[in-house]
């Protein structure tokens, strides 16, 4: 029978030293990252047609759950660099508001909370699954693979999910690798092979140091990350399973508005202008993400595809 285990808030504050410490230039954290991306200018019919309270307010809050490199990365005084803060710095340009982070725990923390209306939307990127559209609208801007990070070597020879029986396997708590992974526990005891031993962690940086630290065998999560985390580990990690489905279909990840919000058409109108004057394929390059761009952002891309 598999076990599920939440990490605990220690690992997150040795993990902040470790690994999200390291990655505050992006231009040291990704092989030829350049500068900030170019000024925008500012978009007044877009703006116009923001939400009065966010017109009123000036700013637009974004929420995310933690480190999500190279997407998201969490200083250890809370400011936030990586691709979607770039983005978001230049989309606030657009859109003539302020964007302003907030951090909170786990995705359910985020996805109620925008639900709740505590935060106006998340960047993310997050997934976007046809079960999620139905309490939130997507506006998708990459497109992404799930894939393990595991020790140099491979030691546990994992080459596709089948291969996961019988590990301790890390997944981020509440994300769809963890609803795969525990689905594939259950074919695993069901053909008679080996249990998967679950392990739930809060965040990216937690579930990585598991590996690093010999408690899990694997982390199982989306490639752009975990690409990240393996040019910073500096030989002790490396990607397996890579060019396999691995129990997921084609993944589109994009930013989180509550269902039918007027603000989900706006966004989808400011990141096209980034996508058509440059802006979007410079910071994706820059992260070292050309192989996660769309060529165009889109809306449910999930359900659309379904």
């Amino acid at each position: 029978m598999r076990r599920t285990t939440i990490a605990v808030t220690a690992v997150s504050a040795l993990l902040s030293l470790s690994l999200v410490g390291c990655a505050k230039d992006p231009s040291e954290a990704q092989p030829g990252g350049g500068g900030e991306s170019a000024t925008q200018q500012q978009d007044a019919a877009l703006h116009d047609k923001l939400p009065d309270k966010i017109k009123q307010a000036g700013k637009l809050v974004s929420v995310n759950s933690g480190s999500f490199p190279p997407y998201e990365i969490v200083g250890s005084n809370r400011d936030l660099s990586g691709a979607a803060a770039d983005l978001s710095d230049a989309l606030g340009q657009v859109l003539g508001v302020k964007v302003e982070h907030v951090t909170v725990e786990g995705l359910s923390g985020v996805l109620t909370g925008i639900k709740a209306g505590r935060y106006d939307f998340a960047l993310g990127p997050i997934g976007d699954f046809p079960e999620r559209e139905t309490d939130n609208d997507f506006v998708d801007w990459v497109q992404e693979f799930v894939v393990f990070a595991v020790p140099k070597g491979n030691p546990k020879q994992i080459k596709d999910l089948d291969s996961a029986c019988g590990l301790r396997v890390a997944v981020m708590a509440a994300g769809s690798a963890e609803k795969v992974i525990k689905n594939q526990a259950q074919k695993c005891t069901a053909e008679g092979k080996p249990a998967i031993e679950v392990q739930s962690y809060k965040d990216q940086p937690s579930s990585i140091l598991s590996v690093k630290s010999g408690r899990a065998d694997a982390f199982f999560s989306s490639q752009a990350p975990l690409t990240y985390f393996v040019d910073q580990s500096k030989g002790e990690l490396e990607l397996a399973a890579v060019g396999q489905k691995n129990g997921f279909d084609d993944l589109f990840q994009g930013a989180v508005v509550p269902k039918d919000s007027a603000l989900r058409d706006v966004l989808l109108a400011g990141l096209q202008e980034l996508f058509d004057n440059g802006t979007y394929a410079k910071i994706m390059a820059k992260w070292g993400l050309d192989g996660n761009k769309l060529d165009k952002p889109g809306v449910n891309l999930a359900g659309s595809k379904g």
